[in-house]
């Protein structure tokens, strides 16, 4: 499958070499020097040597580095997977995007703790800063999504993305994850692009409804207590107002990825809805292209939106946003002070020229609050 070489995941035995790239280069030994303090690097290389398949490496260095995460920087982190009763079935898991790492990563763990395999990631080329990033990611199961692509460039990218991911589910028998959007949404108010869908059916055969079902599309809520990142975002709306043509840094991505792997999450939660196929099926295969993508991005929409889990911070925000007490009932005054202290704390970490108090309240404000106001109307 010479086609898809440059963006796929590496064949298990290509990564000898790989591991040997890796382990000559400097940055890397660095960076692995930071995560595994005390640990001689040569004891590092021998494990990598001894990793045969991409899951015996997920198992050695990347489970124990997300197990350390979730004891260090939350309260848990949960699945449930009912809805999905047949564990040998291959997903293309859809769902909002939160953290640019530990989405994907807590994903297959939990994965893993179910009796699963772990899960294939799309991710977009503009995280992969240095050569050893890309090479890190592509033994941990990533294909690659290309960006910076001039307009024909983009096509034939997505066009060999789609055929890729069609091969993973119908021939590898391998799950995706992917998010509904490029990047994340900022003010956590989750909706799939129909672009994401359009890519979607540009492999496979048939008509649209044919080509998305030989996906098994499943819409998949996580759910953040705690956003470690949110004082970034609310930073970035309000340069992105005050600076023109604004575009984050390197730095920005790398500060984003740090804090968001780093800081306190509280409760995460993972609930996949039913797969789509069922309801693709009743669809009108005779609707305009752009109602049918719309429709079907809307019913994704409604998988994820109606599966958050919701936490005392949401009800808060949304009150305090409002300046009522809708859903008081909802929290404890003690809670709301906890939230409130957050809150204050975070915004004391933002530091840059003329900072807007108020605006930037709000826009945090509206992270937490957005998931509950979709939540709420996913349920009528």
């Amino acid at each position: 499958m010479t086609e898809f070489d440059e963006i796929r995941p590496y064949h298990d035995e290509e990564l000898p070499q790989i591991y040997e790239e890796l382990i000559t280069d400097p940055m890397f030994q660095q960076v692995m020097g930071a995560v595994m303090p005390g640990v001689p690097f040569e004891a590092i290389a021998m494990q990598m040597r001894a990793c045969k398949t991409k899951l015996d490496f997920q198992k050695t260095f990347c489970y124990s580095f997300l197990k350390d995460i979730i004891r260090k920087a939350t309260t848990g982190v949960t699945l449930n997977h009912d809805a999905l009763p047949d564990k040998q079935q291959a997903y293309t898991y859809i769902s909002n995007h939160r953290d640019i790492i530990l989405d994907s990563g807590f994903l297959s763990l939990l994965l893993v703790e179910a009796g699963m395999d772990t899960v294939e990631i799309a991710i977009g080329d503009n995280l992969l800063i240095f050569p050893w990033i890309k090479k890190l990611v592509r033994i941990n199961k990533s294909f690659i999504v290309q960006r910076a692509l001039t307009m024909r460039q983009m096509l034939e990218s997505s066009a060999r993305m789609s055929r890729y991911m069609h091969y993973a589910i119908a021939e590898k028998k391998q799950s995706i994850w992917i998010a509904q959007r490029e990047g994340r949404a900022k003010d956590s108010d989750d909706r799939t692009q129909d672009s994401i869908l359009k890519m979607f059916a540009m492999g496979g055969e048939g008509d649209i409804i044919d080509r998305l079902s030989s996906l098994n599309i499943v819409p998949l809520a996580i759910s953040y207590e705690y956003d470690p990142c949110d004082y970034l975002k609310a930073q970035e709306f309000q340069l992105k107002r005050d600076v023109e043509g604004f575009k984050k840094s390197q730095a920005d991505d790398l500060q984003n990825m740090q804090t968001g792997l780093f800081g306190y999450k509280g409760q995460v939660h993972f609930q996949p809805a039913p797969c789509i196929n069922e309801a693709l099926a009743a669809l009108d295969r005779n609707l305009p292209k752009q109602e049918l993508f719309s429709t079907i991005s809307a019913l994704i929409d409604k998988g994820i939106h109606a599966n958050y889990r919701i936490y005392p911070n949401n009800y808060v925000a949304a009150d305090m946003l409002s300046g009522t007490a809708e859903f008081a009932s909802h929290y404890t005054e003690e809670e709301k002070q906890r939230f409130s202290a957050y809150l204050c704390k975070q915004l004391a970490r933002i530091e840059i020229p003329n900072k807007d108090e108020t605006f930037l309240r709000e826009k945090m404000l509206q992270m937490y609050a957005n998931p509950l106001k979709n939540y709420l109307a996913a349920q009528k």
